[in-house]
């Protein structure tokens, strides 16, 4: 579904988790690279922080199971504000990095540039593209209107009100992805129950003010939504507490996040993206060079890139079991995830 958004050199390759891992073990690692001397690897964060409890958080993970699998050098440098981006990414580069990780795609533009005035520095960056050619940037993305389809499909299931909601973090292809799936897969839900949920979604404008995150599920428990799904960030863990203090059903996204907030006891499911296997994977193949730069790799149900939690129990066994059927579903092909307005609006006419 990116392949439309590749720009001049780029191709979309649609590599597994998995098969990314076996070309990481082939070509002798990071001894070809750089001699005896350790891989140095820097991630700069977006403005969520690395403690975002999201993507950020996950792809910290990833470089720290580098280090401890490979013995690399890894660090990483945070963004307070969409500024520093450019700023920080010259300090990575100035540190002696092997590679550069840029995380999020508000850092899209900031990680092409950089690619472009730093030919021999690698870099990737999660969630965006490599829009100019060069063959020193990969970007990976993810197909997040997949587990963002599932989740909707257990929000239409679960409610009881008729009503559920969304909230994303700042408006992007990239966040639509989730809002649109989840959308499709509430659709999908009411058809196959002969139920009739209906939707409401509103954007925080930001992914790091809990505040307003929790101010808008408050007022969308008051308007009567029964379950909530996030994708905002640090914006998204104020709709959890705003869940939890109303006893309302809520979804988290990028990890288990009934896992990382278990005082959150209204948190049913999540919609996962596989960041830190991605950063493995991605990361060992850049440095042995069996994955080449100017590309952008694109995972999702089919590379088990994405998922729901492995925290269900709160779901009723029958949701859960239909829920996984669905992925399946997704998987093989037979359900194609609206990602866009218009895929949206076909898919429902479909049903």
């Amino acid at each position: 579904m990116f392949d439309a958004k590749m720009t001049r050199r780029t191709f979309a390759t649609t590599m597994g988790v998995g098969a990314l891992a076996a070309l990481a073990g082939c070509g002798g690692g990071a001894s070809e690279d750089a001699g005896n001397d350790t891989v140095k690897v820097e991630m700069v964060t977006d403005v969520g922080g690395v403690n975002d409890q999201s993507f950020n958080q996950l792809a910290w993970a990833g470089m720290q199971q580098l280090a401890d699998d490979n013995g690399w050098d890894v660090s990483y440098i945070e963004s307070k504000q969409n500024s520093d981006y450019a700023t920080n990414l010259d300090k990575a580069v100035d540190d002696g990095s092997d590679l550069v990780w840029g995380v999020g795609f508000m850092m899209g533009e900031a990680v092409n540039n950089a690619a472009d005035q730093n030919p021999d520095v690698r870099f990737a960056i999660i969630d965006s593209t490599n829009d100019t050619g060069a063959e020193n940037l990969t970007g990976v993305l993810f197909n997040a209107q997949e587990p963002s389809f599932v989740v909707g499909y257990i929000a239409g299931r679960m409610s009881e009100s008729g009503k559920v909601g969304f909230i994303g973090g700042e408006p992007s292809e990239t966040i639509q992805q989730f809002e649109f799936g989840y959308y499709g897969g509430i659709e999908y839900a009411n058809k196959e129950q002969g139920k009739s949920v209906a939707y409401q979604g509103q954007y925080a404008e930001s992914f790091t003010d809990a505040a307003k995150g929790k101010s808008i599920a408050q007022k969308m428990i008051k308007d009567g939504c029964d379950v909530l799904f996030h994708a905002a960030g640090g914006s998204g863990v104020g709709m959890l507490e705003a869940c939890n203090e109303a006893g309302v059903w809520s979804i988290g996204v990028d990890s288990d996040q009934a896992a990382l907030f278990p005082d959150y006891t209204t948190i049913i499911s999540s919609a996962l993206k596989k960041v830190d296997e991605a950063v493995v994977n991605v990361s060992n193949g850049i440095i042995d060079g069996s994955i080449a730069g100017g590309e952008n790799i694109v995972l999702g149900a089919a590379e088990d890139a994405v998922g729901i939690a492995p925290t269900h129990d709160k779901l009723p066994d029958d949701i859960y079991e239909a829920a996984l059927e669905i992925f399946e579903k997704i998987k093989s092909g037979e359900i194609v995830v609206p990602d866009t307005k218009e895929t949206l609006d076909e898919f429902v006419a479909s049903l």
